[in-house]
């Protein structure tokens, strides 16, 4: 029996990357893939969810009840859970975030805060069938796999995008590892030498994630890789 996969998404360019480049990967491999943004808040006398992006540093009861809620619709036994956020901009409040910042190895790092938000939301319900996923250090260490395809939707910027392939050479050639710094995170790069990215993000981003293409992305981005491969054991086994 295939797996059906549900993926709360930070906001909207992580849920079109899933639907348009993770969803297709993942259905070749018999695992039937959904993603909708993170609810953030409600307007409840306009009957309004508001959903994508963390408003405010205190956001974790709010993530976390809108998991849970989509964990108690769905409980067949043949679905999953997981999420993809962005480390940088985490809420504070958010499980294991302490500890995590003592973490020197990033990769550490991320895996502190995915184990803690397994154990609070998996605790809360007696559940299984989360496995959380958090992008190191966001979204954009994906579009910086290979910044040569950004000429797909940035023309005339062959100097800053050639500037970017440079950047990540000298990084030592792994874009997960580009920091999360204010001005440093990998859509700083991105957006210091390519301004106009900035205001097409969540449409631009996924298409030249796409013409990257899965192989390329698992390739240069190994915790990527590991959740996805993860993913379609999970799926097949």
């Amino acid at each position: 029996m295939p797996m059906r996969l549900h993926i709360t998404t930070e906001g909207q360019t992580e849920e079109r990357f899933v639907k348009n480049i993770i969803a297709p990967y993942l259905g070749e491999r018999m695992v039937w893939t959904d993603a909708r943004c993170v609810l953030t808040s409600k307007d409840k006398r306009a009957g309004i969810a508001y959903r994508g992006g963390f408003r405010r540093r205190s956001a974790y009861p709010t993530m976390k009840n809108d998991i849970c809620t989509w964990m108690k619709e769905d409980q067949n036994p043949d679905v999953r859970f997981t999420t993809m956020f962005d480390l940088y901009a985490l809420p504070s409040d958010f499980p294991g975030y302490s500890e995590a910042r003592r973490e020197m190895d990033p990769y550490r790092r991320v895996a502190v805060l995915e184990e803690s938000l397994a154990a609070d939301i998996n605790g809360e319900l007696n559940d299984t069938r989360f496995i959380p996923y958090i992008q190191l250090h966001e979204f954009e260490a994906l579009i910086l796999a290979d910044p040569r395809q950004l000429a797909w939707e940035f023309l005339e910027h062959d100097r800053s995008i050639q500037r970017l392939v440079e950047m990540v050479a000298n990084e030592g050639g792994n874009p997960e590892l580009i920091d999360d710094g204010t001005t440093s995170a990998p859509s700083k790069r991105i957006t210091a030498e390519i301004a106009e990215y900035a205001g097409k993000k969540a449409t631009s981003g996924p298409l030249v994630a796409g013409k990257i293409g899965m192989p390329t992305l698992r390739d240069r981005c190994r915790h990527f890789a590991e959740w996805i491969d993860g993913l379609v054991r999970i799926g097949n086994a």
